[in-house]
């Protein structure tokens, strides 16, 4: 079993920003998002603020996942934004391993809840290419996954789905919203 550790990522840590910055483009740019370096630099950038949340998954020294978090709600609402593990990682835990992390620190931070939005730009759910302003409950009730769509790594987690963007990266890709309450 490989090892790796969690830590925080900080603005000192060049070559793990730099790291993180490149598995977010390599991962997320085939379905749209931060196709280019220069996007995925900014968004790394953007989540060391320090009222963020930035963690690392390291093994041997490279960034091999890592999740954010942006407070809102007065600190009550966490959105978990983004998580990103390496394709060859995938399937061995890190991601459950920095989801726990993750809500550790949020409780510790005060926080309620935690929510996220898990786009659909693939076709990789029932959800996509579909009317969702026509009987929207009953397709959030019996939706599928067609394409390993994440959504059902959350719910394994915990996460829940509570609403539905129809149409937020365009017709018929819709955001699909989840969210879980930590602690008690």
């Amino acid at each position: 079993m490989n090892r790796y550790t969690i830590s925080n990522l900080k603005p000192s840590m060049r070559a793990e920003i730099a790291q993180a910055a490149a598995l977010l483009q390599r991962v997320f740019a085939p379905q749209g998002s931060w196709v280019t370096q220069a996007e995925a630099d900014e968004e790394v950038a953007e989540m060391l603020a320090p009222e963020r949340i930035l963690r690392v998954a390291l093994a041997e020294e490279q960034v091999i996942g890592w999740i954010g978090g942006i407070p809102g709600y007065d600190g009550n609402v966490w959105e978990l934004h983004p998580l990103v593990v390496a394709p060859e990682w995938q399937g061995q835990g890190i991601g459950t391993a920095l989801v726990r992390d993750f809500e550790v620190l949020v409780l510790a931070k005060g926080g309620l809840t935690i929510q996220l939005g898990s786009d659909d730009v693939t076709g990789a759910t029932s959800l996509s290419g579909v009317d969702l302003y026509t009987d929207i409950w009953e397709k959030l009730r019996t939706i599928r996954n067609l394409k390993r769509h994440p959504f059902e790594f959350y719910q394994k987690q915990g996460y829940t789905i509570i609403g539905v963007v129809p149409d937020a990266n365009g017709r018929g890709r819709p955001d699909i919203l989840m969210g879980k309450r930590v602690g008690q």
